[in-house]
Formats: structure tokens, C-alpha cells, sequence
């Protein structure tokens, strides 16, 4: 399989907002691919399109099969892992409580997840809804973990997050990305340098560059698709 995810002419509209307007790329089976752009370019509903969570136009092939107008749960089935913007976390429930609930057969890797987040180990009866952003956010990228999956869809992980904890994640990242392919999106462009192999940038719903994560080093490039300085 050449393209873990194959997405072309895609077109959403929320609330007569046309959101996405064409879109068209792919992401390459292994490695990171990262979906950059301003906010509210459609990075987010990209994802949720993809996963079927928001009504869509146009072809989406997703691990080999054409999944446009599938159900979100017939999508996940193919093996994907999916960690949401907002963490998402079940807060009334316990830690332990909410990575019962993402498991998935017999083949839950809790051994895996706890030497990625030990912490998660520590604190497996305390309700989710208690812990501090960065602890539920390692809540939710386990989540996504704690069964082996080909694909992972993951929404601006280090957002809010300490310079510290953002470099945990990374590295938590990194590991992943060796047994999976990541669709990442992300605003921090260190951690896009040292996750991603390739990048897409959307603008305005449309897909405005397409190029290697080499591409980030040119500052003018930087602040003209992004607006930000190039050395960040």
C-alpha cells in the first residue's frame, strides 16, 4: 500500500460556512505527515471529515478503502487511533475507567502505554476530570495507543501545553510514528521539524503547498503560508 490516506476534491460546509473548498492530498504509509495552516483553515474538520464526524463531498480512501459516507464507527475499524483537539477525555470517569473503554479485543498493550505515561499507572483511579491538561492529554494519545493501529489522526497535541511536557509528547510521538502512520496537526513548527517527514498547508479550505518538512527552514515560505517567523 503506497498512501495510508488518499483524500481528493474534498468539499464540508457547517452551518452554510463552505469549509473545506477542494481539498486534495495524501499521506504516505509510515512516518508523520503534518497538516499545518492558520486557525480556522479546516485543519480540524479535515480530520473529522476523514473519520466521517461532519458530511462531506469527494473521494477519501482511507488504509485501501473508499470510506466518503461510511459511519464514523465503520471508519475507526480499519485501525485508526483518533486524539481530538479538546482531549476529550471522559472526566467523571477514572483513568483506568476511560482506557477500559478504548479497548479493543484481547489486544490491549496496557505494558506499552504504562512505560510511555507511568504517571497514568499512578493515578488509575483518580477521575479524569481531575487531572492537570497535560496528564489528560496523556490520557487521550493513550487512548489512541493502547491498541495496535496502523493510522493515527492526532489534533494539536501540545496545545496549552509546557515547553517540558511538549517535548514528553514529542518523544511519546516519535515512538508511535515507528509502528504507525500519524497525521499530525500541530502549530508548534519545532515539533513539526522533529516529528514530520512531509507537511500540507491549507488556506482558507484549500490546499495551498504540498513539500517535505525541509521546506520549513525557508523563513519566507514560513511567514507567507503560516505567518509566522520561520525559526520557530
Amino acid at each position: 500500500m503506497t498512501n495510508a490516506i488518499e483524500i481528493s476534491d474534498l468539499h464540508v460546509s457547517i452551518a452554510g460556512s463552505h469549509v473545506l473548498q477542494g481539498v486534495s492530498f495524501t499521506v504516505p504509509t509510515g512516518g508523520v505527515t503534518a497538516l499545518l495552516g492558520r486557525n480556522g483553515v479546516g485543519k480540524t474538520t479535515t480530520l473529522r471529515a476523514i473519520l466521517g464526524l461532519v458530511a462531506s463531498s469527494g473521494r477519501i480512501q482511507v488504509l485501501g478503502d473508499e470510506v466518503a459516507g461510511w459511519p464514523t464507527h465503520r471508519i475507526v475499524r480499519l485501525g485508526i487511533g483518533y486524539v481530538p483537539e479538546d482531549r476529550d477525555v471522559f472526566s467523571s470517569l477514572s483513568v483506568e475507567q476511560n482506557l477500559r473503554l478504548a479497548e479493543s479485543g484481547s489486544g490491549a498493550n496496557y505494558d506499552e502505554v504504562f512505560s510511555l505515561f507511568p504517571e497514568l499507572k499512578q493515578r488509575g483511579r483518580q477521575r479524569a476530570g481531575t487531572l492537570s491538561g497535560g496528564q489528560q492529554q496523556m490520557l487521550s494519545i493513550a487512548r489512541a495507543l493502547l491498541n495496535s493501529r496502523p493510522l493515527l489522526l492526532i489534533d494539536e497535541p501540545s496545545k496549552g501545553l509546557a515547553p517540558k511536557i511538549v517535548s514528553e509528547f514529542a518523544g511519546v510521538l516519535e515512538r508511535a510514528a515507528q509502528h504507525s502512520t500519524v497525521l499530525l496537526v500541530e502549530q508548534n513548527l519545532s515539533v513539526v521539524k522533529r516529528l514530520a517527514q512531509s507537511i500540507v498547508v491549507l488556506d482558507h479550505g484549500e490546499v495551498v503547498h504540498l513539500g517535505e518538512v525541509s521546506d520549513l527552514d525557508d523563513p519566507t515560505l514560513v511567514r507567507q503560508l503560516l505567518g509566522v517567523a520561520g525559526a520557530a
